[in-house]
């Protein structure tokens, strides 16, 4: 199955064929409808005007659940089409995300228990029984150099095999990630942080995307 989520993660509309049926348990030849891992949340879309209301990885391939009477058969070709504005924001907030743990974890080692990316906001969990939010005028000075430096995000595999995929910045980090990803970090833009605590020894940080900043 080729995933062109990584491929192209900009691309919206993918013309493929069914590659086997079970009841409403669809396979496809190639994807473009990102599937829940390593925290992102799944794309919204749909195939041939029909909702994907689920998903599932099963080793390499990825299986989506559509609704009882959808009439696809082996063979057949569909037009997929993904929820763009969706998409581009959980690529934003999730590559922001990546930004914040990385500098946490290179300026305060700090260890990471947990990670959520929304539409929304993303958050991601540390163990740590300081308050976190002391730590952010130099999260967000070290984060906003790296968006306003409009560098230049490299992804691709590690393992073309086993499909595990990396992001890397020249002179930042190298990072193991199948999630979808901007370009650029100047199309991530600038976030604001707000600390939560969700239980004793773990502090959680959320990032909110502040509107209109992509692209600068």
């Amino acid at each position: 199955m080729r995933k062109v989520f990584w491929d192209n993660p900009y691309q919206q509309t993918l013309t493929t064929k069914v590659a086997s049926v079970d009841s409403n348990k669809i396979l496809f030849d190639e994807t473009i409808a990102y599937s829940f891992a390593g925290g992102q949340e799944s794309d919204k879309a749909i195939v041939n005007e029909i909702p994907i209301i689920d998903s599932v990885r099963e080793g390499n391939l990825i299986y989506y659940t559509l609704p009882e009477g959808h009439n696809l058969n082996v063979g057949d070709m569909v037009t997929m089409e993904i929820d763009w504005p969706r998409r581009l924001r959980l690529m934003r907030l999730h590559f922001a995300a990546e930004l914040i743990l990385e500098i946490v974890t290179q300026k305060f080692s700090l260890e990471k228990v947990g990670a959520h990316i929304a539409e929304t906001k993303s958050r991601i969990d540390f163990k740590s029984d300081t308050n976190i939010s002391t730590l952010f005028p130099v999260i967000l000075e070290e984060y906003n150099k790296i968006i306003t430096s409009n560098l230049i995000i490299q992804k691709g595999y590690s393992d073309i095999e086993n499909q595990r995929r990396f992001w890397k910045i020249d002179g930042f980090a190298q990072v193991s990630c199948g999630g979808t990803h901007v370009n650029s970090t100047q199309e991530v833009g600038f976030v604001t942080l707000k600390r939560d605590r969700p239980g004793k020894g773990i502090e959680r940080i959320e990032i909110r995307l502040v509107d209109g900043s992509a692209g600068l």
